[in-house]
């Protein structure tokens, strides 16, 4: 199985932290977020992982060097010329995958998710994409309709709306940072375009391929964007670890 870590956001909520190193690896007890995902990912067969980098991206190729690239196939996407957003940053490493489904994920995401299951149940569903989502307070979220398809997304703030998919009714749900992408979504890229988000081409698929919602509301589940997250990023990891760390 392989995957992808989105490791080149430039950090701003993290600040002061980010002045001087990527958010990636900013440590939660001791471990840096980019670690905790790989290992998190390995626990769950994946031998093969690509990371994009963009700030501080030299202190991330020089971290997974002195690790030994944790014993796996580690490649680098490197963005640092030109910072390339979600889609655009997928679009540039699409050439590491084959013709089999894999896993992305944000290295400032933190849960307990079951990364088997969700994998087995994107096989099993025929999906171009299936998105771990959550119901929780969010200013951004996908909507979904009765049978779990994406059809649409919505700004709660500002309460602008796009719909790409008629339902009867819709379910309004967070993502979670955390997919699992058939290469057959990379048809959607636009040709020209650099620089784009992911989101944009969820939404243009989802008008004709199945996007399925796989919530986790069950489990924990944190984004570390701002300082005051580490703590409770901190009181997350037990519930995360894996019997090979220090």
């Amino acid at each position: 199985m392989k995957a992808m870590i989105f490791a080149a956001g430039l950090g701003t909520r993290l600040r002061p932290l980010t002045d001087n190193k990527p958010k990636a690896l900013v440590a939660v007890g001791g471990i840096p977020l980019l670690e905790i995902a790989i290992r998190r990912l390995k626990q769950f067969g994946c031998s093969e992982i690509l990371i994009n980098i963009h700030h501080f991206g030299d202190q991330i190729a020089a971290f997974l060097e002195s690790r030994s690239y944790f014993g796996i196939r580690i490649e680098i996407s490197d963005e640092r010329e030109q910072l390339l957003d979600t889609g655009g940053g997928l679009k540039k490493a699409s050439w590491f995958f084959s013709d089999e489904p894999f896993v992305l994920l944000n290295a400032d995401v933190m849960s307990d998710l079951d990364l088997g299951a969700l994998y087995q149940a994107h096989l099993g569903s025929g999906a171009m994409a299936t998105l771990a989502v959550r119901n929780r307070p969010s200013s951004r979220v996908f909507l979904f309709g009765p049978d779990g398809q994406l059809c649409g997304w919505a700004n709660t703030q500002t309460g602008v709306e796009k719909r790409v998919r008629p339902t009867a009714a819709l379910q309004p749900l967070a993502f979670s940072g955390i997919q699992v992408i058939d290469p057959g979504l990379f048809r959607y890229f636009p040709e020209e375009q650099l620089v784009f988000s992911i989101i944009d081409t969820y939404l243009l698929a989802a008008a004709k391929e199945k996007i399925l919602a796989f919530p986790h509301d069950a489990g924990v589940w944190l984004d570390v964007g701002k300082p005051e997250q580490l703590p409770k990023a901190e009181a997350l990891l037990p519930y995360i670890s894996l019997s090979d760390w220090p």
